[in-house]
């Protein structure tokens, strides 16, 4: 899977809308927008966001990073 998809998957297995997600990761709507539809790919430092929300709510993260690190 692409980021962007790995990056949504995330988000539903927690039953969070784009907003709530967002909320989550201290990041706006229209960010979570863009990475879930592959417009931008996560920084350095929301990748660290989307990591620790992912070890607080027991989601494997290695998918993610291995999507994230492809160029």
């Amino acid at each position: 899977m692409t980021y962007s998809d790995e990056i949504k998957s995330i988000r539903k297995k927690c039953f969070l809308s784009q907003e709530a997600f967002a909320r989550a990761l201290e990041v706006s709507f229209s960010t979570v927008n863009r990475w879930e539809s592959g417009k931008s790919k996560p920084n350095m430092s929301a990748m660290k966001k989307i990591q620790e929300f992912c070890i607080l709510h027991s989601i494997d993260f290695t998918n993610l990073e291995q999507a994230w690190n492809k160029r």
